[in-house]
């Protein structure tokens, strides 16, 4: 059983890992500014794309987050488990 959760743990880690640095090569080209002529309408339609796609991404990278998260304290709450009661005897 240990051993399936540290794959689970590591799975979810990479996860984590990989879904960040591709919201990070996205946003990469985004900029903040302000587009107030029309004759910028290709950048401004051009930095709603990316500003689109990174939110597509969002809820995933939530998700996966959230599963690391909890496979860390799943983890260490079964040796802090087995620790009182390998001590409690």
């Amino acid at each position: 059983m240990v051993p399936v959760m540290w794959v689970v743990w590591g799975v979810s880690l990479l996860l984590t890992i990989g879904v960040s640095l591709y919201a990070a090569r996205l946003g990469r080209n985004e900029e903040s500014q302000i587009f107030l002529a029309d004759s910028s309408s290709h950048e401004k339609t051009e930095q709603e794309a990316i500003a689109a796609r990174i939110g597509k991404i969002q809820p995933l990278k939530h998700g996966v987050m959230a599963a690391a998260g909890l496979m860390t304290l799943l983890i260490l709450a079964y040796y802090i488990l087995d620790a009182v009661r390998q001590f409690g005897k």
